[in-house]
């Protein structure tokens, strides 16, 4: 999916005076991983909040959310795996 791409601090990247379109799959899933319910004012149910699974034992809830969360935003999960010290690899694309 193509899309206005953000830095590292969630600005705007601006080329030449205009907004930069590139290929925004994986800067959507780190916002959904990391924004908490309501950050979005259209969709007030999006996000992850993914500092809220940090200290639990199991990270099925977490996986889970995350699945939830971008099948809801339109992509197909392929691969999802977490690791112990919860790492991420997830292998997910907008149908």
């Amino acid at each position: 999916m193509n899309d206005f791409l953000f830095d590292d601090s969630n600005a705007p990247l601006v080329n030449d005076g205009d907004f930069v379109v590139s290929e925004s799959t994986y800067q959507h899933q780190k916002h959904l991983l990391m924004a908490e319910k309501g950050d979005y004012k259209q969709y007030p149910t999006a996000g992850v909040a993914s500092k809220n699974y940090v200290e639990r034992e199991s990270p099925d809830e977490y996986a889970r959310a995350i699945r939830q969360e971008f099948v809801a935003d339109g992509m197909k999960v392929h691969t999802l795996a977490i690791s112990p010290n919860l790492e991420l690899s997830i292998n997910a694309e907008y149908n």
